[in-house]
């Protein structure tokens, strides 16, 4: 029965989304505000060009301590060539990655397109729904 679930019916359609010259302590903020693990990075086509994560926040902390400064774009920090999915990709298969990555969410493509992004805790939800 899992199986046959695919991303499309557990993905989060309401992305924030930020550009690479966001500033880090914006992106942060938006990380924290949401409660999301991350946010896509879109140039100004629309096009992904990375992800922000709490990982890359992370490098930023880092830094910060030996240089006594959180300033900086999210281009300089977020994750290039991020992994997507499929908006038709089975909901296994997308856990099967989550597993081979310390990534905590994809974006979510259909026809070329960003249409959403799914995490673990989206899979975990799938689970839990399942009795």
């Amino acid at each position: 029965m899992l199986a046959k679930i695919a991303v499309v019916d557990y993905m989060s359609t309401k992305m924030i989304t930020v550009t690479p010259d966001t500033e880090i302590s914006q992106a942060v903020k938006k990380l924290l505000d949401h409660k999301i693990t991350s946010v896509p990075v879109m140039d100004e086509r629309g096009k992904l060009v990375g992800i922000f994560s709490e990982k890359d926040g992370m490098k930023v902390f880092v830094e910060s301590a030996y240089n006594q400064s959180m300033a900086g774009k999210v281009g300089e920090y977020m994750t290039k060539d991020p992994q997507i999915v499929s908006v038709d990709a089975s909901l296994v298969d997308v856990a099967n990655q989550f597993q081979e990555t310390p990534t905590r969410s994809f974006p979510v493509f259909k026809n070329g397109e960003l249409v959403g992004m799914i995490s673990r805790v989206d899979v975990l939800r799938a689970l839990a729904a399942i009795r």
